[in-house]
């Protein structure tokens, strides 16, 4: 194996999991400065300074430590080998023994990893990643991205068709409500919003995971603007406290096909999403 992409790796996945991004930071203090509400005010400010301290002290973000994503961004020339793979299993091992990750590996074979029946493993980095997404990229060399994907958010997840009707409004109030029904239910709230629309559900869930990677809170294009703001009229506001409920929207729109339906993959992410990292390997 190779030992530098197993530190890499290791390393991208503590940053993943114990820091705020730059712009995530940004979004926080301008929520917290035009925030009415003095509970939801507090409440922000309370999951920002706890932010500051997971960072400097290379602790978790969450209790819920979260499912590492691997996704590679694959430039023109570059080339994957098992040995790269190998060696960003080993460092995803590594990197949840040292954060350390919630030990949450269910055991056992098939049937008694469904029912739970084969208890829990207490070794953090049994808790295997996700199957690695490849996307292309105009960029030279291979970018290694790690997302840390909590409980909360897979559960109020949807991946589902809608009936578009030759009309983008449809699509729009289809995403909307969907997240207005979920994020009241998210409980850590202020949420972001990452949308995927694509032909297949593999499609859309891989979009949705590439809006997450992608996203820029300083950046909102008009219809994830429009989409933030009127989730945002649900008043359901940090950990349900009433106020501003939605950070950003981040939307990724694939090829789709000539039908009645579009496939959408939303995601509505907690206070602390997305937890992303990324490095050149």
């Amino acid at each position: 194996m190779n030992d530098t992409i197993i530190q890499k790796t290791k390393d991208t996945l503590v940053k993943a999991a114990s820091s705020f991004t730059d712009d995530h930071i940004e979004a926080y203090k301008r929520a917290i400065a035009a925030e009415k509400n003095e509970r939801a005010k507090w409440a922000m400010q309370t999951i920002l300074d706890n932010a500051y301290a997971a960072k400097e002290n290379k602790s978790p973000l969450c209790d819920d430590t979260g499912i590492p994503c691997v996704i590679l961004e694959v430039g023109q020339d570059a080339s994957i080998s098992k040995e790269m793979l190998d060696s960003i299993d080993e460092g995803v091992r590594l990197g949840l023994r040292e954060l350390p990750g919630r030990p949450m590996a269910v055991m056992g074979e098939p049937v008694s990893r469904l029912d739970q029946s084969g208890g829990l493993s207490p070794d953090p980095s049994d808790l295997a990643h996700t199957p690695i997404l490849m996307l292309d990229s105009d960029k030279p060399g291979i970018r290694l991205n790690v997302l840390m994907q909590g409980g909360g958010p897979e559960i109020r997840s949807k991946t589902y068709r809608v009936f578009h009707k030759h009309d983008i409004v449809n699509i729009k109030d289809e995403i909307v409500k969907w997240a207005s029904d979920e994020v009241g239910n998210l409980g850590c709230t202020p949420c972001s919003l990452a949308v995927g629309i694509g032909r297949t559900h593999y499609e859309a869930s891989s979009l949705m995971l590439k809006a997450m990677i992608k996203s820029d809170f300083t950046v909102q294009n008009d219809i994830e603007a429009e989409i933030t703001e009127r989730v945002n009229k649900t008043d359901v506001g940090p950990l349900g406290l009433g106020g501003r409920t939605v950070l950003a929207t981040f939307l990724e729109v694939g090829p789709q096909r000539a039908s009645g339906v579009r496939i959408v993959s939303l995601r509505p992410g907690c206070c602390f999403e997305p937890r992303k990292a990324v490095i050149e390997l």
